[in-house]
């Protein structure tokens, strides 16, 4: 049994290399010689207190941020097992006597912020690991940087336009290739360190501190550059709930931390020899042998895939989560693989994702220009997490303030320094994941504000179930052969579609279910909690079904197991009832006209329940609804 599960964890750890710190793992590829070219490295002056400063950070970002912040501590504060900023927002909100509603709206206002930011991260994420990557060509003879960016842009468009077959049958190679990557990563980082041993001096954090200080308000920007080193911290706790805290903490501290301190210390060591490497080329592809160069940047091009890859199915995860929580509108998800439920594509997102990265690749033109523009929604997204952290250790957790606070104050002040690194570089591009994340922003908040506008205007024309009982007792109500479910958002009076239905046909079907479908503050609801069912009277059910925010709904099989044994329904035999609304925007709700606007234009885009929910098309009759909101 030991063995076991030694061995499934030691496949765990195995699939986290893969998927987690592809984007981790591939910054070394240009997170060194942007923390010393934007420093104003000078080859020509003392390089040893030069370098030993930038590793001294990198370092200890790596051992505070990625090790002790999120896989030793943040890793603790999951919702069933589930990691991410829905999920610290679920803790917060499942905690309902402890909070008032402004601080409530103001985690929901966190979150929503840190989620917008992610979509900027998951932009520039492929843009600049592909480009830093294939750069490397460059080693090879100069004559061939013309051809980076268009071997760059194919091989976005691969990446982009492969996702809609899914990652399962690739998926399997990303961790045997992410081992590989580390373990060179390590032994390039050796092999140089080897020469100039002294270079290990610089993992005291007294260079770190007296670079800073040396430097005044200039190491600033300097943090905005160091914070490249530990991009994909925040994919470390959003994907804990895949993998387990335990698999991961072993894929990071037995294979990944290492391989990446020795390979920064490596690069350190090269540039203590030779300084002009920093200036006329890529510390990095030097450390390699010449024989080894090829080899190098082939492997370099698939890791950085690798983290695409990630960051990309990250992305879908995330908007799916939104969805489902009502502040995104309803997107088609695409499964890929019929076995994993949580395998999925989102065509729209996808090729929003691909527009992105081809602009930001050919806008800018090289990693160096695209590291401006990143980092600031790794590092906003980072502090977001410490503030919401900070409430679940305080109030959830019921910690000391003090015990709360303190590691809080440490990982705020680092992230701050991060944050104004990156505003530093604010018209170098460090504008466009902030105008992105304000966009979408915009968007969840005026989907959420929307949907409860639409909501208070169709409960005003709602009637009481009991109405309709009344009637049906009477015998004042034609009824016809077959089933019919009325789809309803509130579980509460009859659906306007089911009012709708009966004033133009004068007739109900001899069964009827109002069906309400709710996503839950958790990630997942158990068997037992999925469903309930009242019976209003003869042939007439409401019936609630349940799903987390991490789950995918399987509406038409968890209706036919919540009515069992009450109903003979056939499955061929059912019609779905799903009001279409035509929206108007002169009506009484406190929305800004340019808002309700875009709320129209968004629910436009949004897929009809009945869609989203993969009910048979043939079955399915949509009701058109004029509302003033």
């Amino acid at each position: 049994m030991e063995h076991q599960k030694s061995s499934s964890s030691g496949a765990l750890a195995l699939a986290a290399l893969g998927v987690v710190y592809g984007d981790i793992g591939t910054s070394p590829l240009y997170a060194l010689k942007e923390s010393l070219v934007h420093a104003g490295f000078d080859p020509t002056v003392d390089v040893a207190t030069q370098v030993f400063g930038p590793i001294s950070l990198v370092f200890w970002s790596l051992t505070l941020m990625a090790a002790f912040k999120y896989l030793l501590i943040l890793s603790h504060a999951t919702n069933q097992g589930e990691g991410g900023m829905f999920a610290l927002l679920s803790l917060l909100r499942a905690k309902k006597d402890g909070f008032g509603p402004q601080t409530v709206s103001f985690f929901v206002l966190c979150t929503l912020f840190g989620a917008a930011l992610l979509y900027g991260d998951g932009m520039i994420t492929p843009a600049i690991s592909v480009l830093s990557a294939v750069e490397g060509m460059g080693e090879l003879s100069e004559g061939l940087m013309k051809y980076v960016l268009p071997i760059a842009t194919v091989i976005l468009l691969v990446l982009f336009l492969v996702q809609k077959f899914g990652t399962a049958k690739i998926g399997v190679s990303f961790g045997p290739v992410m081992v590989l990557w580390f373990l060179v990563l390590g032994g390039l980082g050796l092999w140089r360190l080897w020469d100039r041993p002294e270079i290990l001096g610089s993992l005291s954090p007294y260079y770190g501190v007296h670079y800073l200080t040396h430097h005044g308000l200039h190491g600033i920007v300097i943090m905005g550059m160091v914070l490249l080193a530990v991009t994909g911290c925040e994919a470390m706790y959003a994907d804990i709930g895949h993998f387990g805290r335990s698999a991961m903490q072993k894929a990071w501290f037995y294979l990944a931390y290492p391989a990446l301190t020795l390979n920064y210390l490596g690069q350190g060591a090269l540039i203590l020899a030779d300084p002009t490497v920093v200036l006329d080329g890529s510390p990095f592809y030097r450390m390699a042998p010449d024989w080894a160069l090829i080899p190098l940047i082939v492997l370099a091009t698939m890791a950085t895939i690798i983290a695409s890859q990630a960051m990309i199915t990250g992305v879908f995860s995330l908007t799916q989560q939104a969805v489902q929580l009502g502040y995104l509108p309803r997107l088609k998800i695409v499964h890929t693989n019929p076995d994993m439920r949580g395998q999925i594509y989102m065509p729209q997102v996808n090729f929003l994702l691909l527009g992105c990265c081809l602009a930001l690749v050919w806008t800018f033109g090289s990693s160096s220009r695209l590291a401006s523009a990143y980092g600031f929604s790794v590092a906003m997204g980072m502090l977001l997490t410490s503030v919401l952290f900070f409430y679940v250790a305080w109030r959830v957790w019921a910690w000391p303030f003090w015990k709360a606070v303190l590691p809080v104050i440490l990982f705020l002040v680092i992230e701050s320094t991060y944050v104004a690194g990156s505003l530093s570089k604010f018209f170098e591009g460090a504008w466009f994941p902030l105008v992105v994340a304000i966009c979408l922003w915009i968007v969840m908040k005026t989907w959420t504000d929307g949907r409860q506008v639409l909501f208070q205007a169709m409960q005003r024309g709602r009637l009481p179930v009991q109405y309709l009982v009344d009637e049906i007792r009477k015998d004042r109500i034609i009824r016809v052969p077959g089933a019919a479910v009325f789809m309803s958002a509130s579980a509460d009076g009859l659906p306007l579609s089911l009012l709708h239905h009966l004033k133009h046909n004068k007739a109900l079907h001899q069964q009827v279910i109002l069906l309400t479908v709710r996503f839950e503050d958790k990630p997942y609801v158990p068997a037992e909690e999925r469903f309930t069912v009242e019976q209003e009277c003869v042939e007439f059910y409401r019936v609630i079904l349940r799903y987390g925010f991490s789950e995918s709904p399987n509406v038409f099989d968890h209706l036919l197991e919540a009515l069992g044994d009450k109903t003979k329904i056939k499955k061929n035999t059912v019609t779905f009832y799903q009001s279409r609304e035509i929206l108007l925007t002169n009506g009484k709700g406190k929305m800004a006209l340019w808002r309700k606007k875009l709320y129209v234009f968004l629910s436009r885009l949004s897929r009809p329940a009945t869609g989203y929910f993969e009910l048979p098309p043939r079955q399915v009759c949509e009701l058109g609804i004029q509302l003033e909101m």
